[in-house]
């Protein structure tokens, strides 16, 4: 009579894959379970803090509409029409056609001014080209009104600028009736209505001659 069979290899194996298979399934639920706890006590502190944040702030309603704030555009700046107007004005009344410069005018055969208490020394320079020509104003072409507001305003902002020396180009008149000089005499009563001025004297040939002046302006006050 023979003996039991011993058992089949594939039986053993069979039954260390089960084990296997077992441990797998132990491990990945005690992960499972790993994380589900982790979640749940993380979302156990976020309601734990909401409710902190709820208790510090107190009972709260939500807005009925968006809280917006009308912001009016910055208005542009106004123009100063009435100084303007009002400049022009002064300009116009303060420089004369009609002004006698005798009353006022110091000067010479060279064509030159000096105010009272300016001495001659200063003219001298002044032909002499010691001082810089720092800004130049051409009233070629323009009519008699608007060469008298030309002027003003240009002697009026050089002195505000601190400028001290300028020119004034009047013309000779070779253009005009008769070849006169029109602008010639009045531009002379127009510098020495402006208290700005201190001096002219006729430009050198070679910066415009008969046909311009070279004007000293009063220092700035600062």
């Amino acid at each position: 009579m023979l003996g039991a069979m011993p058992a089949k290899p594939n039986s053993l194996k069979s039954l260390s894959d089960l084990k296997q298979v077992q441990r797998s399934l132990a491990e990945q639920r005690e992960r499972e379970a790993a994380s589900a706890a982790a979640e749940a006590l993380a979302r156990k502190q976020r309601l734990a803090e909401q409710d902190l944040f709820a208790r510090a702030i107190g009972a709260t309603q939500p807005l009925r509409k968006a809280a917006a704030v009308p912001l009016a555009p910055e208005p542009p700046p106004p123009i100063p029409v009435q100084q303007q107007l009002d400049d022009r004005r002064v300009l116009k009344e303060s420089l004369s056609d009609e002004f006698d410069v005798g009353t006022l005018l110091d000067a010479d055969d060279e064509m030159s001014f000096r105010r009272p208490g300016i001495g001659v020394e200063v003219t001298r320079k002044l032909r002499a080209g010691e001082w810089s020509i720092q800004r130049q104003l051409d009233l070629h072409g323009l009519r008699t009104d608007e060469a008298r507001e030309a002027l003003g305003a240009f002697i009026r902002e050089a002195w505000k600028q601190g400028l001290r020396c300028v020119r004034v180009v009047h013309g000779k008149g070779l253009g005009s009736p008769g070849r006169q000089p029109v602008l010639k005499a009045k531009v002379q009563r127009w510098l020495i209505q402006k208290n700005e001025t201190l001096a002219f004297v006729q430009a050198k040939p070679a910066e415009g001659g008969a046909g311009a002046l070279l004007v000293l302006l009063a220092p700035a006050r600062r």
